[in-house]
């Protein structure tokens, strides 16, 4: 990870609002993992006890599940995301989180995450 990278990432934090290029709002900040600090190690130094998967899971949860379903993570994709770290976003109670890599942060601001992409270029859970 650059340092320019991780300073960007290091100003977002869990809560903040998360809008599309279009200015469309995706959610909320839910979880944020930082990258490797040695891509030449194989061992992830920056990594966190929670997955970029759907874990601890309420039915409610469940229930948003089966009306807009998503795919799970490949476990390439999660250990990229692993690696070169994201942001979990929470999209709401009927729609699967997203997930943002660092390359798809157009700027950061006080209260909010803007993306060069829309959301429909993201990964969903």
């Amino acid at each position: 990870m650059d340092n320019v990278t991780n300073q960007v990432m290091a100003k977002i934090r869990e809560g903040m609002e998360v809008y599309d290029l279009d200015g469309e709002k995706v959610g909320t900040v839910e979880f944020i993992q930082m990258g490797d600090e040695d891509p030449t190690n194989l061992a992830v130094e920056a990594t966190t006890d929670q997955k970029p998967t759907s874990e601890n899971r309420t039915w409610i949860d469940d229930f948003a599940q089966v009306l807009a379903p998503g795919n799970d993570l490949p476990p390439e994709m999660v250990e990229r995301l692993r690696r070169y770290g994201y942001v979990r976003v929470d999209a709401g109670v009927l729609k699967s989180d997203r997930f943002i890599t660092h390359d798809q942060i157009a700027g950061v601001s006080e209260d909010r995450v803007t993306l060069s992409v829309d959301e429909d270029a993201l990964l969903k859970s």
